[in-house]
């Protein structure tokens, strides 16, 4: 009875998943876009914290172990801008004359997208595996989207012509997530000793930001009625349709990590960089690439609910890695 107590104590981020997902349907308002937690800022505070103490706790020799480590940024960015692209090409046209065409339109914008940057580092560090290179992969997946991602959606779909500027996009990441890191490393000299000694708060905050993370992801899909105004037929091929495509990804990213022979760390950086897509990327490139189409909210679709599943696949898998010897 103690051992299955002691167990149960260990795993409350798991509990904390459940429970986000149930506030974030018994009080959505709060956490979605707009709302009084204002969430947009709330969120970018979390994830400008995260990056803050990596800097802090990462050594500059890390990180530069992490930048040169070409095999890994290899897998990672081939499953996000080749693997994915392929898969959601399939999805497109076995789709054809069975979805809705804004729907199946989601389906590849959801595979072009690139992966997300703080749940993909937290959760990495979360299993214990190579933060440096979740880091690197993470930022540089999504400064290449800035490029990559209409460049496929022109491709495949004959869209993403947009003439508008995704500057803002870029000065988000420059500003939330590259500043943060870079402060943290100018203040290594003086923090690293704390950072040290605090390793339990800095592993508890990258799960606490992936509770917010979830609980502001399921509210806003609550708030805007994905759930229900969408249709049985387009919810259901979503949700199956979505789930089959992250655990294809995620197997096969294993199984080419296994392939090459990468160690424990290297593959958990892998399979959690390369299987992920990013809402926060994800919406203002919609907003500028299909504002004007009416579907917009069918082409969202896919990616609102790939994320908080992916958050809640890999969120479970984190805590089981992080128990290996």
């Amino acid at each position: 009875m103690e051992e299955f107590s002691l167990k149960v104590k260990f795993d409350w981020f798991l509990t904390g998943m459940v429970v986000a997902v149930f506030l974030a349907w018994l009080l959505p308002t709060p956490g979605a876009r707009g709302g009084w937690l204002h969430p947009e800022l709330l969120t970018k505070g979390g994830v400008a914290l995260i990056f803050f103490l990596h800097g802090v706790a990462l050594s500059f020799s890390a990180m530069r172990a992490g930048a040169l480590n070409i095999r890994l940024h290899l897998v990672v960015q081939a499953c996000t801008y080749l693997l994915f692209p392929l898969i959601g090409w399939g999805i497109v046209k076995a789709g054809a004359g069975e979805l809705d065409e804004s729907l199946l339109l989601g389906f590849f914008y959801l595979c072009a997208l690139p992966s997300t940057v703080s749940s993909s580092v937290a959760m990495t560090a979360a299993a214990r595996g190579n933060v440096p290179a979740a880091v690197f992969n993470a930022t540089l997946s999504s400064l290449l989207g800035v490029v990559l991602t209409p460049l496929w959606m022109r491709l495949v779909t004959g869209t993403g012509e947009s003439s508008h500027s995704l500057g803002k996009v870029i000065l988000d990441l420059v500003l939330w997530l590259v500043l943060p890191l870079a402060v943290g490393q100018i203040s290594r000299p003086l923090l690293a000793g704390w950072a040290a000694r605090n390793k339990r708060f800095i592993h508890f905050a990258d799960r606490l930001t992936i509770l917010m993370l979830v609980y502001t992801s399921f509210c806003d899909s609550m708030v805007e009625g994905i759930w229900t105004n969408s249709g049985t037929r387009a919810l259901v091929a979503t949700l199956l349709g979505t789930t089959a495509l992250f655990y294809v990804v995620f197997l096969a990213t294993g199984r080419i990590c296994n392939a090459l022979s990468f160690n424990a760390e290297d593959r958990i950086a892998a399979v959690f960089c390369g299987s992920k897509k990013s809402l926060a990327t994800g919406v203002p490139m919609a907003q500028l690439m299909f504002g004007t189409n009416p579907g917009l909210g069918l082409i969202l679709l896919p990616i609102m609910i790939y994320h908080p599943l992916q958050l809640f696949i890999c969120g479970v898998l984190a805590t089981r890695w992080s128990k290996r010897e």
